[in-house]
């Protein structure tokens, strides 16, 4: 296959075309999809030269495939790194990702503002192999009164998951770089179209592929992203404990990842929409959307993306007594626990992504029992205000 010239492209080009050689007689358009679970080998000598580690050849899916190959290029070019590696799921790319790099001994400072499947693994899992995890606010304040010789990972999330505060990453990278610390972030919520962390100087960024990456609520996946080092090492975690991704979900995903750009700029449109709509009306009492003026991280976002996103979060005046009322009577938003696909989303955290917090952690995440995420998708934003009111009426 030749190289992608991937340096010289937009973002919308390398997401249809890198990665595939589509030139030639007979040249198929699409991805096929290598349907198979062993390679065969021409020869043992070859079968050895694989074992030395001097062949690059297929020889099992797990280890990896032809259309996975496509798809971690494709999330390479996007996020402007050396490689990638594409995971059975969201969690298996941010498990692998902090297992290729912590080992029994080592800590983590991580930001308290995270998706709750994340903020658990490390508060619960984690500890159990002997690595001990501390937390910080969004501000980063007080990082430096928690490295110690063992300090090894620093990791974070921007924007947050459900309530869209913002990390700075340029100076959350700078303290990482200058402690010696593996940075990692979840570029989730941004996607590499509006947000390109790795740029900015992290290490390496993870991805739920499941959400805007796939963008059709029609697969599970994760991707990591970073240079070749590290991502030999998340493909050691992929391969040993087993976080594999199908041929055919990889097939999917280089789909959905070839209108990653087209999608994502109507849906910000049409967040924004909603946001201020929601802003104005009298029986929401806060809207957390960083496109608003009167969201915290405003300029910030201005700052480090090149769009706001289309996740957004309203806190209900009533409580989860009326948050439950809205969610029930919605007729185009659909009440799901997912994000990022074409369809719109409601959901309520404290019963999907933030469930078996305590109250103590839900207010440290910035959650109220009245929180409702959103997820704006491709809708004419004129059915959606239509929606929203009539289920706040």
């Amino acid at each position: 296959m030749k190289k992608d010239n991937r340096n010289t492209w937009r973002a919308a080009t390398r997401a249809i075309h890198c990665g595939e050689e589509k030139h030639g007689i007979g040249a198929p358009v699409t991805t096929p999809i290598v349907r198979t679970s062993t390679f065969t080998f021409s020869s043992t000598a070859e079968m050895k030269r694989w074992a030395e580690g001097r062949s690059k050849a297929y020889i099992y899916t797990r280890y990896g495939n032809p259309t996975l190959t496509v798809a971690e290029e494709k999330v390479a070019a996007l996020e402007g790194a050396e490689a990638a590696v594409v995971t059975a799921s969201g969690m298996a790319a941010i498990s692998s990702a902090l297992l290729a790099v912590l080992k029994s001994g080592d800590e983590v400072i991580a930001t308290r503002q995270l998706y709750g499947g994340s903020y658990r693994s490390l508060r619960d899992i984690l500890p159990r192999f002997g690595i001990r995890v501390h937390f910080v606010e969004n501000d980063l304040a007080g990082m430096e009164r928690l490295l110690n010789k063992n300090t090894r990972v620093l990791y974070t999330e921007s924007p947050t998951n459900p309530t869209l505060r913002l990390v700075d990453l340029r100076k959350a990278a700078a303290f990482a770089r200058r402690h010696g610390l593996v940075s990692i972030v979840d570029n989730t919520f941004a996607t590499p179209v509006l947000q390109r962390p790795l740029a900015l100087g992290f290490d390496i960024a993870v991805h739920s592929a499941t959400k805007y990456l796939g963008g059709h609520s029609d697969l599970i996946a994760g991707a990591v992203a970073g240079n070749e080092k590290y991502m030999a090492e998340v493909r050691k975690m992929v391969i040993y404990l087993g976080g594999s991704m199908d041929p055919e979900v990889g097939f999917l995903l280089i789909r959905g990842i070839k209108t990653l750009e087209l999608r994502v700029e109507r849906q910000c449109k049409n967040a924004m929409v909603v946001a201020k709509f929601l802003e104005r009306h009298p029986r929401v009492a806060r809207v957390h959307y960083p496109g608003l003026k009167s969201h915290p991280d405003h300029a910030l976002a201005k700052k480090q993306m090149s769009g706001f996103g289309s996740m957004l979060a309203f806190d209900m005046k009533g409580g989860i007594g009326a948050a439950r009322r809205v969610c029930d009577r919605v007729r185009v938003f659909l009440l799901a626990a997912s994000l990022g696909g074409v369809e719109s989303l409601v959901v309520l955290p404290i019963y999907t992504s933030h469930y078996k917090m305590s109250a103590k952690e839900l207010a440290g995440a910035g959650v109220s029992p009245g929180t409702v995420r959103v997820s704006v998708g491709l809708e004419d934003p004129r059915d959606l205000i239509d929606d929203l009111k009539q289920a706040l009426a």
